[in-house]
């Protein structure tokens, strides 16, 4: 189970440590992705293979399920965890995510998301508004 936030810098050479709390549940390899919203995510390799799963029934007669398997595929690397709890992000997603300096690590239950702390905390003060609204919409989730 994954949950919190936890801030970490990137190196140059694209290195990024997971958080201590994770990186027995994370394994010795994980698979990084482009997530939604602008931040990566990042899979155990049992939780990469139910999402692929998912990926190859999509039917290849609707456009929008092409489009879809094509930028989660395309992208999709499979890394390990160094001796030091690090993963090397490659350039393509350290690019797509704007990651530079500053990043956020945040659990999301089955995955994690690897956020540039800019966009995170863009994204925080457009979506504080709204917390309440998604609780309620999601009919009472929180009772």
């Amino acid at each position: 189970m994954f949950m919190g936030e936890y801030a970490h810098n990137i190196d140059r050479k694209g290195r990024l440590i997971m958080p201590a709390k994770f990186r027995e549940d994370l394994g010795e390899h994980v698979v990084v992705n482009r997530g939604l919203d602008g931040c990566l995510y990042v899979y155990t390799s049992s939780q990469w293979e139910t999402v692929y799963k998912k990926l190859s029934t999509l039917p290849s007669t609707n456009k929008d399920a092409r489009m879809f398997q094509r930028m989660m595929l395309s992208k999709a690397a499979e890394v390990d965890l160094d001796s030091q709890g690090r993963i090397l992000i490659p350039r393509t997603l350290i690019d797509l995510a704007g990651l530079e300096k500053e990043c956020l690590i945040v659990g999301m239950a089955n995955h994690l998301e690897i956020w540039s702390k800019e966009r995170w905390t863009q994204l925080e003060e457009e979506q504080s508004g709204s917390f309440e609204e998604a609780a309620e919409a999601l009919n009472g989730f929180m009772e």
